[in-house]
């Protein structure tokens, strides 16, 4: 069940973003302006609890990515990522229609597909959980 739950919760997560990514290049000017003071401060306040949970401590290490077995040291992936879009990505070139909707399309799962993240690999983060086979080798 808690598969199932994960899923959804991700699926649920990606989806806003495809809707906020769709809005950010279809919208007019004034559904901007409104979905801008709507949905900035909460995804700002988003950054800041996940930034937070990454605050190294008194000896350097990511609390959230370390394991009793391998410290990760500050900054972890998720500042450098934090880092790359919110600060250096201003500086980037913008990304087309058509590498979002790739993006997107490498999100969407494939029954016996599986799309592996590093997060997925380490095992480190609560909310992306590897895919198992369920019951009858159906993947949930």
């Amino acid at each position: 069940m808690d598969q199932v739950l994960g899923q959804v919760l991700r699926n649920a997560v990606w989806e806003r973003l495809d809707m906020l990514s769709d809005l950010a290049t279809r919208a007019d000017a004034q559904s901007l302006v409104s979905v801008a003071r709507s949905e900035l401060p909460r995804l700002t306040e988003g950054w800041r609890a996940m930034l937070q949970a990454h605050e190294p401590d008194e000896r350097g290490d990511c609390p959230t990515c370390s394991t009793r077995w391998h410290k990760c040291k500050a900054p972890c992936s998720v500042w450098q990522v934090a880092h790359e879009h919110l600060v250096a990505g201003g500086l980037a070139p913008q990304q087309t229609a058509a590498t979002q909707d790739h993006r997107r399309e490498s999100r969407r799962r494939v029954p016996g597909q599986s799309r592996v993240s590093a997060a997925e690999t380490t095992g480190r983060h609560a909310l992306v959980t590897p895919r198992r086979p369920a019951i009858g080798g159906v993947h949930a």
